[in-house]
């Protein structure tokens, strides 16, 4: 079992016949084993990073992950599209959660800090509790603790700022609050963060606590009806439960159960998870939109496909952008649903197409549905769309199929000449799917035009509707002298 998983989703005899071409070629075959087990992963564990604004928690996402890509700025409530990146430690990857791009102001910080541990206790399978070790526990700490404490998942103690002997004092009275060993930390200087990932490890389970893919077999595939607030999802929620059966499942043993709606469509019962631990306070109308992202982040992390609802009475907004952007780097199968279609005129008709043309070019992909909630109009093509998208979500491609694929497309379209070489796709194979994950063996750096290139014509080629498409290549390292053959 072991060895299926490192080969990705290729079968053994595949797996044999892919190395020894890349032998013939000249990789390293470590390398190339190592490319196709990390594209080739399942669904990782869950950490998430939570804490008050300013305690170094962006500075510790991108330690964790290796790389700056969690934005760091001194002013707290830098709000950032991305939340989720992957990360490796000690030979085992997991994804990590940065919450520190959603503080705002607005919130209060106690508000803005407690939403983020529902978020974590909802979605994460471990979380790491950041607290500033020169500032102390303070009482939104405290509150925090009793969240996580009521919830039963594992927490690591992050003490962080600690840059030398006398800060080792201050992270020692940490243990007041009950949670075990804090991990001295520096973030900023990477002291001590060796320690507590080995201790992240033991917190994470080897899978993600929610099977994935219906892993309950036979069970109810997950949907996420997201869309930014008062686009209609409830409204659609509710036409879909009316007119079929809704069988309200209530789940118990988590603090504040989120209740997922089974409801039948087309003659198949779907699971529509819904976010409702995350709750509204209805005196912090300001930060409704933290709410929502933080709502819509929850609902894409537990589904399978997102079915993202756009106003279209109204210009596309850099909202409706964010969301869809945040379904597609979870990876997740899209579709999406115009909704209020009924109340177009010719005019406003016109220049939604348009506009489709030019703001939604990345999902361009994703079947589309004109819908109207309130009418219940079309509501029957949701359920083929959403079909659609999930058999392009776990469509793979056979290598042996794929590699006559890329042979006649470089020989018909070879990539520009640069610099006076021509880097060339040598080979290439399916690592895996839910979505489908390419890993591209090349003689040279591929252009970031020609991987687009690339993914519009295997697009074509095979279909994969609906779904996103993740591609990376690896490059020959040059060698002295013949090319090893094993």
């Amino acid at each position: 079992m072991n060895d299926q998983h490192d080969h990705g989703a290729l079968g053994d005899a595949e797996y044999a016949e892919f190395m020894e071409l890349a032998a013939e070629e000249g990789f390293d075959l470590e390398e190339v084993e190592g490319a196709i087990e990390e594209a080739g992963h399942g669904p990782l564990p869950v950490l998430a990073v939570v804490g008050r604004p300013n305690v170094g928690k962006s500075t510790l996402v991108n330690r964790i992950i290796g790389r700056r890509e969690a934005v760091v700025e001194d002013k707290p409530g830098v709000t950032r599209d991305r939340v989720t990146y992957e990360a490796e430690w000690a030979g085992r990857r997991f994804k990590v959660v940065d919450t520190g791009g959603w503080e705002q102001d607005v919130l209060g910080i106690d508000a803005a800090v407690a939403a983020q541990a529902e978020y974590a206790i909802e979605t994460a399978d471990a979380v790491v509790f950041v607290v500033d070790s020169k500032v102390g526990a303070t009482d939104s700490d405290e509150a925090v603790v009793k969240l996580l404490r009521r919830a039963g998942k594992p927490v690591v103690l992050c003490a962080n700022k600690v840059d030398g002997q006398s800060g080792e004092a201050d992270a020692a009275m940490l243990w007041s609050l009950g949670l075990g060993m804090p991990y001295p930390v520096s973030s900023l200087h990477g002291r001590g963060t060796g320690d507590l990932l080995d201790a992240v490890l033991e917190a994470l389970p080897e899978a993600p606590a929610q099977s994935f893919g219906g892993g309950q077999i036979g069970g109810p595939r997950r949907i996420a009806l997201i869309g930014r607030p008062n686009v209609g999802k409830s409204s659609l929620l509710n036409k879909v439960a009316r007119e079929e059966r809704v069988v309200v499942n209530e789940l118990a043993g988590t603090t504040r159960d989120p209740v997922d709606e089974l409801i039948e469509l087309g003659g198949v019962t779907w699971k529509f998870v819904d976010t409702a631990g995350i709750r509204k306070r209805v005196h912090l109308q300001q930060g409704a939109d933290y709410y929502a992202s933080l709502r819509t982040a929850a609902a894409v992390e537990k589904a399978e496909v997102a079915v993202i609802l756009i106003d279209a009475t109204e210009n596309i907004s850099v909202q409706d952008q964010r969301i869809i952007t945040m379904a597609v780097d979870a990876g997740r199968a899209v579709v999406i649903a115009y909704n209020k279609w009924d109340e177009l005129d010719e005019e406003r008709r016109y220049y939604l197409e348009r506009e489709i043309e030019t703001e939604m070019q990345q999902v361009a992909w994703a079947p589309r549905v004109n819908v109207s909630a309130k009418t219940g109009r079309h509501m029957e093509k949701l359920v083929p769309a959403i079909e659609t998208a999930l058999a392009g979500w776990e469509t793979r491609v056979p290598t042996g199929r794929l590699n006559a694929f890329l042979g006649e497309l470089v020989a018909a379209h070879p990539h520009p000449i640069r610099g006076g070489k021509q880097p060339r796709i040598l080979f290439g194979t399916q690592a895996g799917s839910k979505p489908p994950r390419f890993v591209l063996f090349a003689s040279g750096f591929l252009e970031h035009g020609y991987r687009r290139f690339i993914e519009r014509r295997l697009r074509e080629e095979f279909g994969f509707e609906g779904t996103p498409i993740h591609i990376s290549v690896r490059v020959r390292e040059k060698r002295g002298g013949q090319h090893k053959k094993k």
